[in-house]
């Protein structure tokens, strides 16, 4: 279980259903209720497939690039980081991100269309996201064996289980709105966005330490 305890945390901690429920919700506010829901499941089904493919082919789309993982985990932390300090010093992140979110007023475009931008991209799975997926996948075991085939199913588990909650917290995303409220909802964020502070810099630093760790310290002392 530790594969899926550290592929959940993560991308929970950076997706962050709740406090995306409620900017979707204001996103959405226009909606009907049965448009909302339909909405809110094609932004599960597409989050999974972004998910899923950073997982599991993102490593090689870097490789055919020549981008190494730990400069992706130091630029993937920068961005969390960022993204972090930025909800925690403005005044209001829910309510600027609500402003920022361009609201889907055509009922007459079909959901899968309505879900994938902004609601999907950037505002479920974003760059920091993609990144940690990433990272994820490209520690997956080598070889084709058992602890590969655990690697996939605990990954495929918390992907699934990751999006099982965006689905539940979007579609009822005006009722945790009412139920919580202006208060509450400021509350959420700011603490969502402490976590993605910290996230983001241990992200960084386990970037770093590995570039750091392929420095040849040891051949300025034999000249």
């Amino acid at each position: 279980m530790a594969t899926f305890l550290l592929a959940f945390g993560a991308l929970f901690s950076i997706v962050n259903p709740l406090s995306g429920a409620f900017i979707f919700f204001g996103a959405t506010r226009e909606l009907e209720p049965k448009t909302r829901a339909a909405v809110s499941r094609w932004v599960s089904i597409y989050a999974f497939c972004i998910v899923a493919a950073s997982l599991y082919i993102g490593a090689y789309v870097l490789k055919f690039f020549g981008i190494s993982i730990p400069v992706l985990r130091v630029a993937g932390g920068i961005i969390v980081s960022m993204t972090g300090w930025r909800m925690l010093n403005e005044p209001d992140a829910t309510e600027q991100r609500r402003s920022e979110t361009p609201s889907p007023k055509s009922i007459a475009v079909s959901p899968s269309r309505l879900a994938f931008y902004p609601l999907t991209m950037p505002l479920t799975t974003g760059p920091g996201t993609i990144s940690v997926a990433i990272s994820i996948g490209a520690s997956r075991p080598s070889g084709l064996h058992a602890p590969l085939l655990v690697f996939f199913i605990e990954t495929l588990a918390a992907t699934a289980l990751l999006v099982g909650l965006v689905y539940a917290f979007y579609r009822n995303a005006s009722r945790l709105a009412d139920l919580i409220g202006a208060t509450g909802t400021t509350i959420v964020v700011r603490l969502s966005a402490f976590l993605l502070f910290c996230i983001g810099i241990q992200v960084f630093w386990n970037g770093a330490a590995e570039l750091l760790g392929t420095l040849p310290l040891g051949s300025a002392g034999g000249t």
